[in-house]
């Protein structure tokens, strides 16, 4: 029967890196140590469905003056449309360029190393899959 797979050293991780990719795929640990750091081989689906249920944001939507806005608690992103669609469709937009800027700098900054979870969640989701996410309690 398959086990976890744990590599002591980044050499042997490389060296059977197809067998990482077989353990991640079938849902078993995976990792690999690189001096004092441990890293983990995932399933991007399994991870996926993982931070659907664990990402805990909820967008606020509001109507003012003609206008609907929405931003997400805890994320500094806005949003703005002439229909709810609009406004769901623009925050989607807004976290994917959220999600670009935390990659490139942001993740670094103490008031956004905490998105680590939103960020991988809209890296590893479809548009139709975030817009789902996001209105999962309308």
């Amino acid at each position: 029967m398959p086990t976890a797979l744990r590599f002591p050293t980044a050499a042997q991780g490389r060296s059977h890196f197809r067998d990482l990719l077989d353990a991640a795929v079938d849902g078993r640990t995976a990792t690999v140590q690189r001096e004092d750091q441990q890293v983990a081989v995932v399933d991007a689906r399994r991870l996926r469905a993982a931070l659907e249920r664990l990402v805990d944001v909820l967008p606020v939507v509001v109507h003012e003056e003609g206008e609907w806005s929405a931003f997400l608690p805890g994320v500094p992103l806005t949003a703005s449309g002439a229909t709810v669609d609009a406004v769901i469709d623009d925050l989607v937009a807004a976290s994917r360029e959220y999600a670009e800027d935390w990659n490139a700098r942001l993740r670094a900054a103490p008031n956004h190393e905490e998105n680590w979870g939103f960020v991988q969640l809209v890296d590893l989701s479809t548009d139709e899959q975030l817009r789902t996410w996001m209105t999962r309690l309308a």
